[in-house]
């Protein structure tokens, strides 16, 4: 469960993170009483789960009511990455000097979990991490002991984080941890953690998410999940279908039988340099009515320009899978985009035989597939 930043910098204020003075808000009217309230300058921020808001226009710092107020209507009910926006938080600008970015996840590789540090805050951490890998201090917790002082102290300084500031930063850095102990979450991150000209840090970001198979032990995060699914139709229409599904920032949609299945088509568009638009597991079979569902959901995101649809059969053969698959597209006079269809394991053959490469693109490897779906997903973007 991804946590909205207004809901993650409640849980994070609570504990003793400092944030910024704010207040959600969805009408220009209640903007503009907040801004009055919180005093001016004063960020407008969407929340939507989704990066790259402020290029996007979903961010806007304001010096009085009249901005204010036309920030409000421009960022209400607008269409941010296929999101609609219904709420703003409305929050205290923070005059700062430098940007750092704190973070905890699990460390997948080194079975453990990994506290980060940079001086690289307020970008995409992500390209970081890929670009200058040196950029991130790392330290390697022992869940037993948790994060101890001296690591979060020298997870600061291998950051290059000033001395004067480290002190405070290591402690933002070890209630983090605690935080994402405590909770269950998969991700917990500040980004950008603000170093002020009065040199105190505060956090003008806040990521939170947590395992929804723990939500059952944190009642009061699991109250949150509703109301932080406000604004994310997709989302909603795919769990009513029973899909595992997760939006991401790109526009090649993946359609996949199997987690394992769909994050491996999902590592091979990155690797091939596209961007995947979801994450989408269709579970077991591929019956016309769940086929037809699954893209109905990835023909729904505006983001998507192509669709890779990477099946494998196993207990469901292969023949059962395309015809499943034709009875679904029939459904469609034409498909709005692209869709490459790769069918492995039992009675695949079979199965590219009779798919309707009228309407389909079917390539026999999975590379190929991803290749052509990225390719097609270029093409329409161009």
């Amino acid at each position: 469960m991804k946590l909205h930043e207004y809901q993650a910098k409640g849980v994070f204020a609570d504990s003793g993170i400092p944030t910024p003075p704010s207040e959600l808000a969805s009408t220009a009217d209640e903007v503009v009483d907040a801004a009055d309230r919180i005093g001016y300058p004063v960020a407008v921020k969407a929340q939507v789960q989704v990066g790259g808001r402020g290029k996007a226009g979903g961010i806007e710092i304001v010096s009085d009511a009249d901005e204010a107020r036309a920030a409000a209507e421009s960022i209400i009910g607008m269409d941010l990455k296929g999101l609609h926006v219904d709420r703003v938080l409305v929050e205290g600008a923070v005059d700062f000097e430098d940007e750092l970015y704190l973070g905890v996840t699990m460390d997948r590789g080194e079975r453990k979990p990994v506290a980060m540090v940079s001086t690289r805050g307020g970008v995409n951490i992500e390209e970081v991490a890929a670009e200058e890998p040196e950029a991130i201090a790392r330290e390697h917790v022992d869940p037993a002991f948790g994060l101890h002082p001296y690591q979060a102290r020298r997870a600061a300084f291998d950051a290059g984080v000033d001395r004067d500031v480290a002190t405070d930063v290591a402690s933002v850095l070890r209630t983090l941890y605690s935080l994402w102990d405590d909770n269950d979450a998969t991700d917990a991150e500040i980004n950008p953690l603000m170093v002020t000209g009065d040199r105190e840090v505060v956090a003008a970001d806040a990521v939170m998410n947590i395992d929804d198979d723990a939500l059952f032990r944190h009642p009061d995060l699991a109250e949150m999940e509703d109301e932080g699914a406000a604004g994310d139709d997709l989302e909603a229409k795919a769990e009513g279908y029973g899909f595992d599904y997760v939006r991401l920032d790109g526009n090649v949609g993946i359609i996949g039988n199997g987690a394992g299945l769909v994050m491996t088509t999902l590592d091979l568009v990155d690797y091939y340099g596209g961007k995947p638009a979801n994450f989408l597991d269709i579970g077991g079979g591929a019956k016309a009515e769940r086929v037809a569902n699954a893209l109905d959901v990835v023909f729904s995101d505006p983001n998507v320009d192509a669709v890779v649809f990477n099946i494998f059969g196993g207990i469901t053969r292969g023949d059962e899978v395309a015809k499943g698959i034709n009875e679904a597209i029939s459904e469609f006079e034409e498909l709005p985009k692209p869709v490459v269809v790769r069918l492995a394991g039992t009675n695949a053959e079979e199965g590219m035989e009779i798919l309707d490469t009228d309407q389909l693109l079917v390539e026999a490897t999975l590379e190929d597939a991803v290749k052509r779906a990225v390719e097609r997903a270029e093409e329409v973007s161009a």
